[in-house]
């Protein structure tokens, strides 16, 4: 069961980001970091009435311009957030959208995720709306992903790109080795070409798993036996909590008192939001604060 959430969540994030239009033939042209931006003609007018199905483009929608936001996914980010709490849900959980509610909504404009929103933005194409897919897997994709969105919603990117610059650390002193693990059965670890790797990248920690191959299905993701795991023997031990009692689970590992970072109490736990997935822009902006105190020492 553990295994199996978190390759679901995994996937999940993989499908969340750079702008790709669903419904016009596409032309790519590649960026930075293995992140690929597909483009399509755009409308000449301004979107007025967006659905968002991911809650990383729904984020950035609203703090673009909330008027244009109508309906959202039910994600959990959302909750107890007082901006979100009177736009529509259009799903719960991991239930598909509900095309009735979506449509009811007249939505000029349907944003979901590549690789996981598909059959329901098939759909709404079919009903005459437009849609567009997204996927972020890099710092690169998250400024291209807002700019992209200003555009359609008529608004200026540049204050919240500025705001993100804000995450990043001014000056960096260490550059420790560090071991991220999101899973323990399979033990998993994200390569560069992950969001996580990428951001490591951004703080120049040194990613024992940057560049290793993977085994799994999941693009940046590598699995890792625990012969490995002490093999590296990192300096910083970063646990990625999806579910509750993962980092009491590692402990019980042969392996885990025998390594640097437990020696030393530098072992961190961070949400699975911001650093696995980047969610919204709060958690991403919480996960660049404790991967400063993380990479710096600090407590």
């Amino acid at each position: 069961m553990q295994r199996r959430f978190i390759l679901f969540g995994l996937i999940l994030w993989l499908t969340l980001g750079i702008f790709a239009c669903t419904n016009t033939t596409t032309e790519q042209a590649k960026n930075t970091d293995a992140t690929t931006i597909s483009t399509s003609q755009e409308s000449q007018q301004p979107a007025e009435r967006v659905v968002s199905l991911t809650s990383l483009s729904a984020d950035i929608i609203y703090q673009l311009d909330s008027t244009k936001l109508v309906g959202i996914s039910g994600s959990n980010l959302f909750k107890n957030d007082s901006r979100f709490k009177d736009i529509p849900r259009v799903s719960e959980g991991q239930a598909t959208p509900n095309l009735e509610k979506i449509v009811a909504l007249k939505p000029d404009l349907v944003i979901g995720a590549e690789g996981f929103s598909n059959l329901t933005t098939d759909k709404l194409k079919e009903l005459g709306i437009t849609t567009l897919l997204t996927k972020v897997d890099s710092w690169e994709g998250l400024q291209e992903l807002t700019k992209s969105l200003a555009k359609i919603v008529d608004a200026d990117s540049t204050p919240l790109l500025n705001r993100y610059q804000t995450f990043l650390p001014d000056k960096l002193t260490q550059n420790p080795s560090t071991l991220v693990l999101v899973s323990r059965q399979p033990i998993l670890s994200p390569s560069k070409k992950s969001w996580a790797g990428n951001l490591l990248e951004k703080f120049q920690a040194k990613n024992l798993t940057a560049d290793l191959q993977g085994k799994i299905s999941v693009p940046g993701y590598v699995t890792l036996s625990a012969e490995k795991v002490l093999e590296a023997n990192p300096d910083v031990l970063i646990v990625v909590s999806p579910q509750a009692g993962l980092l009491k689970s590692f402990k019980s590992e042969s392996f885990w008192n025998q390594l640097k970072a437990t020696k030393n109490n530098r072992v961190y736990e961070f949400d699975y939001y911001g650093l696995v997935n980047p969610g919204s822009v709060d958690a991403i902006e919480k996960a660049c604060q404790q991967l400063k105190v993380a990479l710096s020492g600090q407590k």
